[in-house]
Formats: structure tokens, C-alpha cells, sequence
């Protein structure tokens, strides 16, 4: 099966790490080629189907034990689980049943695998064994980042936690029910205290009608005919853990880098010559508002020249059945004038 060089790379990766963490699928295959462990990865059979099989039920050992439960036959369920438990990773949809049948683009088949394997634990008599310097050495570099300066204020937060898990009551009571803790001092068997376990009883009952109080006005918590939604396994809680300490960590990383510099700068000085600008502002409106007034002006004088102009030239009926220019019409009406002003003059 041929495939780019991407999904070559890929294949050898998600091919090596399976040999690593002992996948019994794919021992003694001696795949050397890239192309005979793309077929082997992303062409569906139903040694593909027991290799994500083997990959999610390491992932996750509760899922394991529900494989063992499933008959052969119930291909259809056993696929639906590995996309329930694909979709809890974050790492597909829920309706992603061409990425486990394996009828999905190869480069997306390996990706998905890639990052299941990377939630396998991986074993250390199948991988190369760590001395005890490493394990001290890597011991010692992860508690000096975890006490480090960027990560102080999340470790005091945990330690020191602003809203406390134990109500005061529960807090009092585990304070009595709390063991003297003398040095040298012998644990003496005693019945316990009748009256201690009825307060516990009369607490633990009114906590759990509070609980109960408190789920009737969650709306959220009403399922009614809906189904229940599986609950968020180990694995995905772990996944999601791990993604959230990363962006920390990131944005912890480009605050102190970036960011600490201008968020500790001043507030920038106002100029002094603020009114200045201001009346020039002013001034280039007005001027601006004039200049606009002159243009219509000019366009106004333009109009009115070019209607007294068509009225010159223009030729119209004026009562006598011909047609005359205004100033044609005024000569003619002048010279009537002064005839009748010289007849009656004689």
C-alpha cells in the first residue's frame, strides 16, 4: 500500500512504538518496509480491529475487562466503545466510525493511533531500562520545575486551597475523632463513642437531604427520559489534566517573556498642548465648512448661467404661432414700443 512520505514516517513511528510496549499483534511480523505497515494499520481486517483493540483496552483496563465480555459477533458494539472511548480522549467525534473501522485517509488512522499510544504507560522490561542514577536524576529535575518560581503560585494554591473541602462541622468532628499521635504511644482498641455516631449519622442524614434539596433546583441534573452519559473515566481526566498544565505552563512561558514588560509600565503622559490641538481642529473645520460653502456657491452661479443661457438661445411659442428667442421677442416688443410712443407723439 503506498502512501506519501508523511504517512510512511508516521506508519514506522506507531509501528516501533507497539514493538516497544509489547503489542502481541504485531509480534513477528518483521515488517520492514513502510508500505507493509500502512496496510497493516490503516486497511481494515480484523487484525486492525485487535490492534485498536489492544491499544484502548491498555489505554484504559476498565475497558479492558469490558472487551473480554463481548462476543466475536458484536463487532458493531466493540466498534461503538472505541469511539465512546476515542471521543472521552478528545481525540475524535462520537460519530467517528470510519477512523475505527479503518475506512477513514490513512495520515488521520495513524494520527489517531499515534495519540492513543502516547497514553499507553509504557513498561520497562519491554523499553530500555532506567538505572537508578536516571530515575534520581529525573526525580530531581521534575520536583525543581515543579518548586520553581513560574509553577510557586500554583503549588501554594493547591496546598493552601481558598474554599476548604470539609464543612466546620466535619471539620470538628474528624479533629475529635483524630488520634493522639504521642511518639511511642500504643493504638488502645476502644468502642466508639455512641454519642459520636449519632451525630455522625444526624449529619451525615441532613447532608444528604441538603444534597438531595440542592439536585432539585439544579436543572442540568433532571435527566427525566434522556439517558444517562457515561461518566468521565481515569484516562480523560488525566488527558485533561495534562492539557491544562501545558497551557499554563505556555502562558506562564510567554507572560514572564512578553507580557510581564508592558503590563508594568506607567500610565502614558498627556501632552500639554491638548487645547492647542484643539482650536486648530476648530479652525480646519470652519475653514473646511467655508470651503464647502464657496463650492456650492459656484456650483449655484454655474446653474444659474447655464438656465439663463438655455432660456437666451432656447426658441419658443410666444401667442402669435412662431417661434422666438427671448431677446428676439424683447427687440420685437421695443420696437413696438417706440412705434406706438412716435404715433402718438405726432
Amino acid at each position: 500500500m503506498a502512501g506519501t512520505l508523511k504517512e510512511k514516517l508516521l506508519a514506522e513511528r506507531v509501528y516501533s512504538k507497539l514493538q516497544c510496549l509489547g503489542c502481541p499483534l504485531v509480534e513477528g511480523l518483521f515488517l520492514q518496509e513502510a508500505g507493509g505497515m500502512i496496510g497493516l494499520l490503516c486497511t481494515p481486517s480484523l487484525h486492525r480491529t485487535d490492534i485498536l483493540k489492544w491499544i484502548c483496552g491498555s489505554c484504559c483496563p476498565s475497558l479492558k475487562e469490558k472487551f473480554s465480555t463481548l462476543k466475536s459477533t458484536q463487532t458493531d458494539t466493540l466498534t461503538q466503545e472505541m469511539v465512546r472511548f476515542g471521543h472521552e480522549m478528545m481525540l475524535c467525534g462520537s460519530d467517528d466510525l470510519d477512523l475505527i473501522k479503518g475506512l477513514a485517509p490513512p495520515l488521520r488512522q495513524l494520527h489517531f493511533m499515534e495519540q492513543l499510544l502516547a497514553l499507553v504507560p509504557e513498561k520497562q522490561a519491554d523499553c530500555a531500562e532506567l538505572s537508578v542514577g536516571e530515575v534520581l536524576v529525573r526525580g530531581e529535575e521534575f520536583l525543581g520545575e515543579l518548586m520553581s518560581v513560574p509553577h510557586m503560585a500554583q503549588l501554594n494554591a493547591l496546598l493552601n486551597p481558598d474554599c476548604s473541602p470539609w464543612s466546620a462541622d466535619l471539620r470538628e468532628l474528624l479533629r475529635r475523632r483524630a488520634p493522639p499521635g504521642k511518639t511511642g504511644e500504643r493504638s488502645v482498641c476502644s468502642k466508639p463513642d455512641e454519642d459520636a455516631v449519632a451525630q455522625a449519622s444526624a449529619l451525615l442524614q441532613s447532608t444528604q437531604c441538603v444534597l438531595e434539596d440542592l439536585r432539585k433546583e439544579c436543572v442540568f441534573l433532571q435527566l427525566g427520559g434522556v439517558a444517562p452519559r457515561p461518566g468521565l473515566s481515569p484516562c480523560a481526566l488525566r488527558l485533561a489534566i495534562s492539557d491544562l498544565s501545558q497551557l499554563m505552563s505556555a502562558f506562564s512561558q510567554s507572560f514572564n517573556t512578553e507580557l510581564k514588560g508592558y503590563c508594568q509600565r506607567g500610565p502614558p503622559a498627556l501632552s500639554p498642548h491638548a487645547q492647542s490641538f484643539h482650536s486648530v481642529h476648530q479652525l480646519l473645520l470652519t475653514c473646511s465648512q467655508e470651503l464647502q460653502a464657496l463650492q456650492q456657491l459656484s456650483d449655484t452661479s454655474s446653474a444659474v448661467s447655464a438656465t439663463v443661457k438655455h432660456m437666451q438661445t432656447d426658441r419658443k411659442y410666444w401667442g402669435d404661432g412662431q417661434k422666438y428667442t427671448l431677446p428676439a421677442r424683447l427687440d420685437g416688443l421695443k420696437k413696438k414700443y417706440t412705434e406706438f410712443l412716435s404715433l402718438h407723439a405726432a
